[in-house]
């Protein structure tokens, strides 16, 4: 295969991932608008009463989880008072000597434990929905009276059994990883427009 032909099948691979990727999109708004909105409401109402929104995930759901909080904690898209947002991914003493004492499954566990209180939400975000350290965080939620935003897909694997009927699962209708955080990318900037507009109005 020469460059040109080369390129061109390159281009079309590319062209290819944009087109998966924007059918999910549109085919996962059925699906998943209402979840999402019950989970601005909870987040929101949380935030309002004072409690906090404390997230975790491993690898590109851990970035999620800090593009959350960052989004929480600075701003969106207004000018707004700073919201209580907290990665469980960030502290690398934390993490690393959970690790070393305990095991990495518990690594989101203990902080939890520690900084997690009634009314709080945590935000569990796993793309196979079976990361066990994520799954003992719920364990802890459930205990403290935390309530749970999970973002899985695959079918939501472990965590989906691990949820109450007062939780809330957003689960990508998709297998591949990648385009699973490309929906759940999605998913948490409408949550951080919809909790906006929960408590400062419809932006002007």
């Amino acid at each position: 295969m020469g460059h040109a032909e080369h390129a061109a099948s390159l281009e079309a691979r590319v062209a290819s991932h944009f087109a998966d990727s924007a059918k999910l999109k549109v085919d996962s708004a059925k699906l998943l608008s209402a979840p999402i909105t019950r989970g601005i409401e909870l987040m929101a109402a949380s935030l309002k009463a004072g409690g906090k929104v404390l997230a975790c995930g491993n690898g590109g759901s851990a970035a999620d989880a800090q593009h959350f909080a960052a989004e929480l904690v600075n701003r969106f898209e207004r000018e707004r008072p700073p919201l209580a947002g907290l990665a469980l991914t960030t502290d690398s003493s934390t993490l690393t000597s959970i690790g070393n004492d305990y095991g990495y499954e518990q690594v989101f566990e203990k902080q939890l434990r520690a900084l997690g209180r009634k009314g709080d939400v945590l935000l569990a975000i796993s793309t196979s929905g079976n990361s066990a350290n994520v799954i003992a965080a719920m364990r802890a939620a459930r205990e403290l009276g935390v309530r749970i935003v999970a973002l899985t897909g695959n079918g939501g694997g472990k965590m989906a059994a691990a949820l109450a009927a007062d939780d809330v699962h957003v689960c990508v209708p998709h297998k591949r990883t990648m385009r699973i955080q490309e929906v759940h990318l999605l998913a948490l900037h409408c949550l951080c427009d919809g909790i906006d507009t929960q408590l400062f109005g419809e932006k002007k």
